[in-house]
């Protein structure tokens, strides 16, 4: 894994240099949006509407809509000139108990490793929080975004869970809500409660079930491909001839730098068949002064 991000953990006056890592990845089969007709790949532009013309990536920004329609126009330079104070700083905050967080709020997954310079306190806090029970609340700002945090410990790890903020999360708003709840007869709550605790597991282990859906879909794009039910888009027949191409080329290069040593060493050998041929010239007389 390649670190994503490099900063400090801040705890109390002890200062953790860590990497940062995705602890996550999506598995998931990707598919493109294609022509049905001949495979060819959809391709989305950056246009201007108001220009009605493709726009370079140098030249756009970002923007930011008003009610009535007007946009308010943001450049990187405005936007990195904002303040982020917890910038390459992990800032731990306060502990509280994992269960006094709703999983609601949470968003990724990231890894936290020591630099080579910080393993002890890493260990420390790693050590620490496990035996305390509690997890870190902390603040930190990825991709010029800050947000709040979780710190605990996963596998001997020191991991963070991104959060979501408390107006991120929406309130649920449902008619039924508002309406006289229908009446649960005890001896439905009774059979709910057994069929529960029939289907109750001492530990969620993960590894006892599998995305069946991509499952399908692999041995699906498996089958179509034994099957050569495979379209071939002509942008990709054009590649292979380019390809092709330089192959030949590279061959006729080397095969006439192989050529040319066979072909100096016949007119060198000619030459000198024909000086062996030529008679010797006749001297021409001296004349007398």
């Amino acid at each position: 894994m390649r670190a994503m991000w490099k900063g400090t953990v801040a705890f109390g006056l002890v200062a953790i240099p860590i990497n940062l890592y995705a602890a996550t990845e999506n598995k998931g089969v990707q598919l493109r949006q294609v022509h049905e007709a001949d495979g060819g790949r959809i391709q989305y532009k950056r246009w201007c509407s108001v220009e009605d013309a493709e726009v370079p990536y140098a030249e756009i920004a970002k923007g930011y809509e008003l009610d009535d329609g007007r946009m308010v126009v943001l450049t990187d330079a405005e936007l990195s000139s904002l303040p982020l104070p917890s910038q390459k700083t992990i800032d731990v905050l306060e502990f509280v108990p994992l269960a006094a967080i709703d999983p609601l709020f949470f968003d990724k997954a990231y890894y936290l490793e020591p630099q080579k310079s910080a393993v002890k306190p890493y260990v420390l806090l790693r050590d620490a929080l496990h035996k305390s029970g509690h997890v870190a609340i902390a603040k930190v700002a990825l991709r010029q975004r800050e947000v709040l945090a979780v710190l605990r410990v996963h596998n001997d790890v020191l991991t963070m869970s991104t959060m979501l903020w408390p107006d991120e999360v929406r309130t649920p708003d449902f008619s039924f809500l508002q309406e006289d709840a229908p009446q649960v007869r005890e001896q439905e709550l009774t059979m709910a409660g057994q069929l529960i605790d029939s289907l109750a597991e001492p530990v969620f282990e993960p590894d006892r079930y599998q995305d069946s859906y991509r499952q399908a879909l692999e041995n699906l794009i498996e089958a179509k491909v034994e099957g050569e039910e495979v379209t071939t888009p002509p942008g990709v027949e054009q590649t292979a001839e380019v390809v092709d191409l330089i192959s030949a080329l590279q061959a006729s290069v080397k095969a006439a730098g192989r050529a040319k040593p066979a072909a100096k060493r016949a007119t060198v050998r000619k030459s000198a068949d024909k000086a062996e041929k030529k008679p010797p010239s006749k001297r021409r007389p001296t004349r007398s002064a």
